[in-house]
């Protein structure tokens, strides 16, 4: 069982709406609430959380708090506004979509890096259901109520993804990634010389205790869900390998989270401190050099690059590819070059 959880249901309740809800985890010492918020809402303020808390709309267990209240393990937080969370709020919106397939039951986008799947907190436009809703009209919801989505793809990640256009479809879909029947290979760039040639990484995943913004692995099962990566080297490049990543579970940050787990975190992956040298020299001029294949790939090294699955309407198996995006291209061979001059 997770230590807390998160996006509760969007109650109403004497006219304020839920927008966050958080079970402090058993490890939680105490800690002021306006400092546990801030460690968990993405692009919070100080002085918003004080200004909710001088308006009465943080609660924990029920009970109005003020802002200096220490929440303890187990106590729950709640924070309430007086309007709907945005998420809720879809406005059409005439963006681009390069979509690689459509038929009359659904259609493969590949999605760009640095488009938002669906709006959430801080991201209310410009997301991939914006630009579904504005091309495609009566598209399904699914249990969480966003129009087409049968699975999602970090902000910062590219590649593909597919969407139902019936509920049919969108059912038989949703069977198929929860029955692990649906192929996903991920290409990615990681930190280090990954020593086996492939291998397979289990550990159930769950929110970070201390750290909302990022999940993390718990080996011994008690926490969290369960997930399986299995991955294999694809090229190596002297203080970073190429591999691709083979998913059975789809858990928030897979990928990311085990490849750290196991000592590869992803190359420029800021959330979980891949934008730090990990491997590597001292030298100045090392340094240079991957500060500029940072700015040649500003994001984390990850690319949804297959995706397989069977047609919901003919049972036909459909599999997909797209190429890996050009910012991940000039990075790798960005890092051919240093390997091969490094051996000479």
């Amino acid at each position: 069982m997770q230590d807390f959880n998160t996006e509760g249901p969007d109650e109403q309740e004497d006219e304020l709406f839920e927008h966050y809800n958080f079970t402090a985890g058993k490890g939680q010492e105490p800690l002021r609430v306006d400092k546990f918020l801030m460690n968990f809402i993405e692009k919070a303020t100080r002085n918003k959380i004080q200004t909710a808390a001088k308006n009465g709309n943080i609660q924990v267990n029920g009970a109005v708090v003020k802002q200096n209240y220490k929440v303890k393990a187990g106590d729950v937080v709640r924070v309430m506004f007086e309007h709907p969370p945005y998420e809720f709020l879809l406005t059409p919106e005439n963006i681009p979509l390069d979509i690689v397939y459509e038929d009359d039951t659904l259609l493969v986008v590949n999605k760009p890096a640095g488009m938002v799947v669906h709006p959430g907190h801080g991201n209310y436009s410009g997301t991939l259901i914006n630009a579904l809703i504005y091309h495609f009209e009566n598209l399904p919801e699914n249990s969480s109520g966003r129009p087409g989505l049968v699975h999602r793809i970090d902000k910062d990640t590219s590649g593909l993804l597919v969407v139902a256009k019936t509920v049919a479809a969108m059912t038989h879909l949703a069977k198929q990634f929860f029955d692990k029947s649906s192929e996903r290979e991920y290409v990615a760039i990681v930190w280090g010389n990954v020593e086996e040639e492939e291998g397979t990484v289990e550990g159930h995943i769950g929110r970070h205790p201390k750290n909302r913004m990022q999940n993390t692995v718990f080996p011994e099962g008690d926490q969290g869900k369960e997930a399986v990566t299995h991955y294999k080297v694809l090229e190596r490049l002297g203080y970073v390998t190429k591999i691709s990543c083979r998913l059975e579970t789809g858990r928030t940050h897979q990928i990311r989270v085990h490849l750290k787990y196991i000592g590869h975190t992803l190359f420029n992956d800021e959330r979980y401190g891949g934008d730090a040298i990990l491997k590597g020299t001292t030298f100045t001029k090392y340094k240079q050099f991957v500060d500029n294949c940072f700015k040649i790939l500003p994001r984390q090294a990850l690319h949804a690059k297959t995706l397989g699955f069977v047609h919901p309407k003919t049972g036909e198996w459909m599999s997909f590819n797209s190429d890996i995006p050009q910012d991940m291209v000039d990075c790798i061979e960005k890092w051919r070059g240093y390997a091969k001059h490094a051996m000479e």
